[in-house]
């Protein structure tokens, strides 16, 4: 088994982080770790989504993605800690998976627009047999490993009224368009208090105005619902659906994912925490990661795990401890080498 030096992971990491890979321009990232691969004698390619592929032991796959969001931090190592955009979400879960595919002979994939439709995991689900393990790499805690996300279901309502003078009392579009969202929000209202089991609604954009003919008012909302584990998809577009007037249509679903603690992939991952005399705790994130895309293609343990404090992410304030992406790798070759 290979045995990749900290310095020169921690310096792999810093190349990583300083070079910059917005959704949708991830190549040079991704040339940046086929280098690494091949300096390591591994088979590396950019697959046609531009995903990069370095296999080995297929049975065992380490996946992360190599996109960030938007915006610019200086990147810095001041005091043990690593400053830049990515740092967290998710260039040191990233980093920490190559160096870990090396040192225990796994596959890995960096998959790109995790940040936007996921295109990297959706193609690599239809482009290769399912593997028998999957780690996927988002910030967890060196110490924690994440077993469930909320679905997400994506859509536009849409509605139109005819155009009448505005001191007449009947709503038009966009007064149409508030209430439906008002009884949007009143549908899942007071489900529960745990996050993680509610139902959220989030408009993310609203247009309205009067059509070009000038005949009608049309006014249109683009809205995200995120979605527990115990509801799923098909039962919250069933509530949406009987929510008039209006039309929806939808463009995205994600079914949610809540894996069990003791399968393989958990049970690894906490034998690595607690070879370095850590105490494994379970997380459940509220929004949607790739590992969604491959629990729905895949019926196999996985889990998602990686260095950092994710209430960082997309934040001006991204950072990450070295000492914590140390310890990831350990934990990372530990568990990928028992599985």
């Amino acid at each position: 088994m290979t045995e990749i030096a900290p310095e020169d992971a921690r310096s792999l990491l810093k190349d990583v982080v300083e070079t910059p890979s917005v959704s949708g321009s991830e190549t040079a990232v991704a040339k940046r770790l086929q280098a690494f691969f091949d300096q390591h004698g591994r088979e590396t390619w950019i697959d046609e989504a531009g995903n990069l592929r370095a296999p080995a032991d297929e049975s065992v796959v380490l996946t992360s993605h190599m996109d960030t969001v938007p915006g610019e931090i200086p990147v810095r190592v001041e005091d043990g800690v690593l400053w830049g955009r990515g740092s967290v979400d998710a260039k040191g879960p990233l980093t920490a998976m190559a160096v870990a595919a090396v040192n225990a002979g796994v596959s890995f994939v960096g998959v790109v627009e995790e940040e936007t439709t996921s295109a990297g995991a959706r193609y690599l689900v239809e482009d290769r047999e399912s593997p028998e393990a999957v780690i996927n790499g988002e910030p967890s805690g060196w110490d924690a490993i994440t077993m469930g996300y909320r679905g997400l279901l994506s859509g536009e309502f849409s509605v139109q009224t005819e155009v009448g003078h505005t001191s007449r009392p009947e709503p038009n579009a966009i007064q149409q368009a508030i209430s439906w969202w008002d009884r949007v929000e009143a549908a899942f209202d007071g489900e529960t208090d745990s996050i993680f089991e509610q139902v959220t609604p989030k408009p993310v954009e609203m247009r309205g105005g009067t059509t070009p003919d000038g005949f009608d008012f049309e006014a249109w909302i683009d809205a995200q619902f995120r979605i527990p584990p115990a509801k799923g998809v098909a039962e919250v577009k069933s509530t949406l659906e009987a929510i008039e007037p209006g039309d929806l249509e939808w463009t995205d679903a994600i079914e949610p994912v809540m894996e069990r603690p003791r399968n393989d992939v958990a049970s690894a991952l906490r034998r690595g925490i607690r070879h370095l005399d850590g105490d494994p705790a379970h997380l459940r994130k509220t929004g949607t990661s790739d590992m969604n895309i491959y629990a729905q293609a895949w019926n196999v343990p996985m889990a998602t795990y990686g260095p950092g404090d994710s209430s960082l992410d997309h934040t001006p304030d991204e950072h990450l401890d070295l000492v914590e992406f140390d310890r990831s790798i350990e934990v990372l070759t530990t568990a990928a080498a028992s599985i």
